[in-house]
């Protein structure tokens, strides 16, 4: 009777903190693909005062907090377009401990900044739309897929 309990106790120890690492990666490229890219672009009611006011209220839902953060980077492009560039990442960004990759080519996004220091409950975006290359995180160094986007070029 001992042996399986070793065994499962091992397995536990073992495996156990990859399939919470794999749980976490997958959760970081669908928080991506939810929080980053809007393609087609989603047009928000009037009420909001604005696509970064209606879009950033959702990230925050979504994200279940209150804080307000100061900027925020949204894709306009398909989910396959930007995914390939994370196929061969051969840069290792020591500052996030991940590898990243900066596209070949420029995106349209939208650039949400918080307008001025607000109470948690009033944060109010100004929107700012571009053309820009990425700096992404990748989740891997090959066959990867995006779970950040870290700056533009």
């Amino acid at each position: 009777m001992a042996p399986p309990v070793v065994q499962l106790l091992f397995l536990q120890l073992v495996l156990g903190p990859a399939l919470v690492e794999n749980i976490q990666l997958q959760l970081a490229i669908k928080n991506f693909r939810i929080l980053h890219i809007d393609y087609p672009k989603v047009n928000y009611a009037k009420g909001f005062r604005g696509y970064c006011n209606g879009l950033m209220s959702y990230v925050r839902g979504r994200q279940q907090s209150w804080y307000c953060p100061k900027i925020h980077y949204v894709l306009h492009a398909p989910w396959t377009a930007i995914k390939k560039f994370c196929k061969y990442s051969e840069s290792f960004c020591e500052n996030y401990n991940e590898y990243c990759t900066v596209t070949q080519d420029s995106f349209p996004l939208t650039i949400c900044s918080l307008s001025s220091k607000q109470p948690p409950t009033s944060c109010h975006y100004t929107s700012t739309l571009t053309n820009q290359r990425l700096y992404l995180l990748c989740s891997q160094k090959y066959d990867a897929e995006p779970i950040d986007i870290i700056g533009l070029y």
